[in-house]
C-alpha cells in the first residue's frame, strides 16, 4: 500500500495535472490537510495576489482550499465550503489567467494560472457550487421518495399503468 502522498500524486496524474517544481512543498503538505477519503477534483497553481506567494488551489469533493507552504513561515491553509462560494470567475491574459473567487464577503484572487487550467478549474468548482447542499452528504432518495414520485407521475398521466408497475418493481427489487 503506497503512502497517502503517492495516492494524491496518482490522483493528480489521472486528472492530467502535472504540478511544477514550485508547487512541490504544497503538494507534500496535502496528505496532512485532506481527509483520508477526500478526493481531489482539480488543482491549479498560481500566485496569491496579496503577497505574491506561489500557492495551489485545490478543489476536492468537499471544499475548496488554498494551500501556501512558505519556506520560512510554515503552512497556510484556507478552506471554503462550496456553499459559501458565491461566484468564481477567471480572466485570461495572453498565456496566463487569474481566478477570482467570491467567498461570503471576501474576494480571493489568484493569478499566474495556466489559461486552460483556470477554465477547467472554474468549471469543476461551479459544478459543485450548483449541487444541492444535501448532495454533499451523499443523500440517496429513499425508496419511499421514489415511489411517491412515481405515484405522482402516474396520477398526472406521465406514466402509464404499465410503466408505473415496471418502475415500481425496480424500486421494490432494490429493497
Amino acid at each position: 500500500m503506497g503512502s497517502r502522498l503517492d495516492e494524491i500524486k496518482e490522483e493528480l496524474e489521472k486528472l492530467d495535472i502535472n504540478p511544477t517544481i514550485f508547487a512541490r512543498k504544497e503538494i507534500r503538505a496535502l496528505p496532512d490537510i485532506l481527509s483520508t477519503d477526500e478526493k481531489i477534483v482539480y488543482l491549479v497553481e498560481g500566485r496569491n495576489k496579496i503577497n505574491n506567494h506561489h500557492i495551489i488551489l485545490v478543489a476536492t469533493d468537499r471544499r475548496l482550499m488554498f494551500v501556501d507552504k512558505e519556506f520560512m513561515y510554515g503552512l497556510t491553509v484556507q478552506d471554503y465550503s462550496y456553499t459559501k462560494i458565491s461566484s468564481i470567475q477567471y480572466e485570461t491574459a495572453v498565456m496566463l489567467a487569474s481566478i477570482d473567487i467570491q467567498v461570503t464577503d471576501d474576494v480571493v484572487e489568484i493569478d499566474g494560472v495556466g489559461r486552460y487550467h483556470a477554465e477547467l478549474f472554474c468549471e469543476k468548482v461551479r459544478d459543485f457550487m450548483s449541487r444541492p447542499k444535501e448532495s454533499f452528504h451523499k443523500a440517496e432518495p429513499s425508496a419511499l421518495d421514489e415511489l411517491e414520485q412515481l405515484g405522482r407521475l402516474k396520477e398526472s398521466g406521465i406514466l402509464s399503468e404499465e410503466e408505473f408497475n415496471e418502475q415500481k418493481k425496480k424500486i421494490m427489487d432494490k429493497l
